[in-house]
């Protein structure tokens, strides 16, 4: 890429709080929380680490896949197999992430989707159907 034209930035506006010693992700003030959905932490917790990875590759902080699963003692294809929830549609993200709205999938297979077109990642993350994959 030469241009800053081809270049697409998705900001996530999120607030992180300790509760019990334990960071949590908050959703912006203005937004209107639903309390009857309530989301997986884990699956907060593994978007959170893929946008890590992927900033530490973007900056330099880490030049291979390999590096970074050194640093977290794991093995590359699980850093290279998580690293693709960091590619998940800007749509898909807010609904996980903001509105907390409980994926219809496991984590595994939302890790599946994110190798679809953003255009129909919504469908197969809210409704569950991962029979086309």
């Amino acid at each position: 890429m030469t241009g800053s034209t081809e270049t697409i930035r998705v900001v996530i506006p999120l607030t992180i709080r300790k509760r019990n010693g334990r960071p949590k992700i908050l959703p912006p003030d203005n937004l209107t929380s639903r309390d009857d959905r309530s989301q997986d932490p884990h699956v907060l917790h593994a978007i959170a680490r893929a946008w890590n990875w992927r900033r530490q590759l973007e900056t330099g902080a880490a030049s291979t896949i390999q590096d970074i699963a050194a640093a977290e003692k794991v093995s590359d294809r699980f850093v290279s197999r998580m690293m693709r929830l960091a590619y998940l549609s800007p749509g898909v993200l807010e609904h996980l992430v903001i509105r907390r709205v409980p994926p219809a999938l496991s984590l595994n297979d939302l890790v599946a989707v994110a190798d679809q077109p953003w255009a129909e990642q919504m469908d197969f993350v809210f409704e569950g159907s991962v029979e086309a994959r």
